[in-house]
């Protein structure tokens, strides 16, 4: 997991050489202006989901990771918290290949709160809770990026 700004994104493109695509997209679009929606960026490799999410309560928030995606997460509208538990903890549950998701029962171990203006990275090894707010809608973004 990585949390920064969006200003530091395009820092980390020597994990992954679409994280730069992700920072020039950003760049280039306003995010705050989009409707709910997938926009693909490079095919199935690269895409961005706008969403807006129903605040959950951390008993509510279910644990999930992916094999195949990394998610990079900015929440748009207010502070979003993220509950976080690393996937060697987590037991061993149902994956779902084709929408590339397995949830797990129970409460995430830690917690962050990740601000507009920032982002978080999760990798498969990363088991995440998103959102997590004591508002009734999280507008945020959720970039899907291949492995």
């Amino acid at each position: 997991m990585i949390i920064d700004t969006i200003d530091n994104l395009a820092k980390y493109a020597s994990i992954n050489p679409l994280f730069k695509e992700v920072a020039e997209y950003i760049k280039a679009n306003d995010l705050n202006a989009h409707e709910p929606g997938k926009v693909e960026i490079k095919g199935k490799d690269l895409f961005v989901n706008y969403a807006v999410a129903k605040g959950k309560t951390p008993e509510e928030a279910k644990i999930e990771s992916h094999d195949v995606m990394i998610d990079i997460q900015i929440p748009l509208s207010c502070p979003e918290t993220m509950g976080y538990t690393p996937r060697k903890e987590l037991p061993v549950e149902e994956y779902n290949a084709e929408k590339d998701i397995t949830f797990y029962k129970g409460a995430a171990k830690e917690y962050v709160t990740i601000y507009p203006g920032s982002f978080v990275i999760f990798f498969p090894q990363d088991g995440h809770a998103p959102c997590i707010s004591k508002e009734a809608e999280i507008k945020k973004v959720i970039f899907k990026v291949k492995n």
